[in-house]
C-alpha cells in the first residue's frame, strides 16, 4: 500500500470512528478491504482509495468503517463483569432506586448483541424481582451490519458455544441445523440503536449502569479521556462503569475512580463511601 493511501485511510477512520491504525497495521488494512475492494467490483486497494477520494462516498465510507471495526463479542465474555453485576451492582441498585422503580443500562460498541442479552438473561432469570420495575438495556454500535444480526438473535453453533451456559441456551433458543434462534422475550428486553461514540451522547438519556468494555483499546489517549469523560456526563454519582479487562481509567480521566478488587468496575469519582461500601461488600 503507498503511504500517502495509508495516510488517507487511516485518517479517515480516526474522524469517523475513533479508530487509531499505526503503521504496522497495513496489513489489516488490506486484509479486510481489499475483499470490500473486489466485491464493489474494483481491482483492488487502490482503487477503492481513489473512488473514496474522488467522490466522497458516504455509502462507501461506512462500508470502508465497518470493515475495519473489530466485533468480536460473545456471551457473558470474561465473565466477572457479569457475576459483579449481578450479585453486587444490582442489589444495591434496588435499594437506591426504590423510588422510581426503573433502572437504565448502555452496552456500548455492543457488536452482535451477545453483551446486552447476557444482561437480558440476569433480569429473566430474576423475573420476579423485577416484575413492576421499568428496565432499559439499550445495545448501540456504528455499525448497521452487526445491530441487524444483533436485533435477529440468530447465532451459529459456535457462537453459543463461546461462553453461554447449556441451561440458558435450552430454555431461551430455539434450534434450527446449525442456527440457534434466541427467544422473542429475550430479544425485546434490549433496545439496539446506530451510535457512534464520536457523537453526543445527550440524546441516549442517563445511564445506571454503562458497559463500555474493549472497544477504547483502539482509541487514542485524546479520544479514551474525551469518551470517558462524556460517560460520567450520563451517569449520576452512584452509577456503575465496566471497562474491558485490558482498559483503565487511571492516567486517563480522574472523573472515574477503580473499586478496589474488582478490576474492570469503576464508580465516578464523587461517589460516596456508601455507595462504594455497597459495591465492594
Amino acid at each position: 500500500m503507498k503511504p500517502q493511501d495509508f495516510e488517507f485511510l487511516s485518517k479517515l477512520l480516526k474522524r469517523r470512528s475513533g479508530l487509531m491504525l499505526n503503521p504496522d497495521k497495513v496489513y489489516l488494512l488490506e486484509s479486510r478491504l481489499t475483499p470490500l475492494a473486489r466485491r464493489m467490483g474494483m481491482e483492488g486497494l487502490d482503487a477503492l482509495v481513489e473512488e473514496l477520494r474522488r467522490t466522497g462516498s458516504e455509502t462507501l465510507t461506512r462500508d470502508v468503517t465497518e470493515a475495519m471495526t473489530t466485533n468480536e463479542s460473545f456471551f457473558f465474555r470474561d465473565r466477572t463483569p457479569f457475576d459483579l453485576f449481578r450479585d453486587q451492582v444490582l442489589p444495591a441498585l434496588k435499594k437506591r432506586r426504590a423510588a422510581t422503580r426503573k433502572i437504565r443500562i448502555w452496552c456500548a460498541a455492543c457488536s452482535t448483541g451477545q453483551e446486552p442479552y447476557s444482561l437480558a438473561f440476569i433480569f429473566k432469570e430474576q423475573e420476579f424481582q423485577w416484575r413492576d420495575w421499568t428496565i432499559e438495556i439499550i445495545g448501540t454500535d456504528l455499525s448497521r451490519s452487526v445491530l441487524d444480526k444483533a436485533r435477529s438473535g440468530l447465532y451459529s453453533q459456535f457462537e453459543v458455544q463461546r461462553g453461554l451456559p447449556i441451561k440458558l441456551l435450552m430454555k431461551y433458543f430455539n434450534q434450527d441445523g446449525d442456527v440457534w434462534e434466541l427467544s422473542e422475550e429475550i430479544r425485546k428486553m434490549v433496545t439496539f440503536r446506530e451510535f457512534n461514540l464520536l457523537d453526543s451522547f445527550a440524546p441516549l438519556g442517563k445511564f445506571d449502569v454503562v458497559y463500555c468494555r474493549n472497544v477504547l483499546i483502539y482509541f487514542d489517549q485524546a479520544t479514551k479521556t474525551n469518551v470517558l469523560e462524556r460517560v460520567r456526563e450520563v451517569m449520576p454519582s452512584d452509577g456503575t462503569l465496566f471497562l474491558g479487562a485490558a482498559e483503565t481509567v487511571l492516567g486517563i480521566t480522574d472523573r472515574f475512580r477503580p473499586v478496589r478488587g474488582q478490576r474492570g468496575m469503576y464508580l465516578p469519582s464523587d461517589a460516596t463511601d456508601e455507595v462504594m461500601a455497597a459495591v465492594v461488600a
